[in-house]
């Protein structure tokens, strides 16, 4: 990947967080909660925890809600993926986030 695709995937990824952020205070109200694992190829794959674990509203949530705000605000968003949905094998969790972090602490820098 070049430089220049790392820059823009570290910035969607950055618009996905700012969105999410928005977002999670009305799931968070409910009991539940969101993060973003990753996001590529156009797939923001998501974590959910607490009351969405389960909820029988979950895919109303999830992709009503939550894909649709996303593929409004970021045109390359193409799909939203609950994690739970698929196998962890491939995915790093912990190295993402310390990623995203270290990418906001170089942004605050800028």
């Amino acid at each position: 990947m070049s430089e220049d695709n790392i820059l823009e995937k570290n910035d969607i990824e950055m618009q996905i967080i700012q969105v999410i952020d928005r977002i999670r205070p009305f799931i968070q109200r409910d009991g539940g909660d969101l993060r973003l694992v990753k996001y590529e190829d156009g797939i923001v794959y998501i974590k959910l925890y607490g009351a969405c674990v389960g909820c029988g509203f979950i895919d109303s949530t999830l992709y009503d809600g939550v894909e649709s705000i996303l593929k409004d605000e970021i045109p390359e968003v193409v799909k939203v993926v609950n994690i739970d949905d698929v196998e962890l094998d491939n995915i790093d969790i912990e190295e993402n986030w310390k990623c995203l972090v270290l990418i906001l602490k170089v942004q605050k820098n800028l």
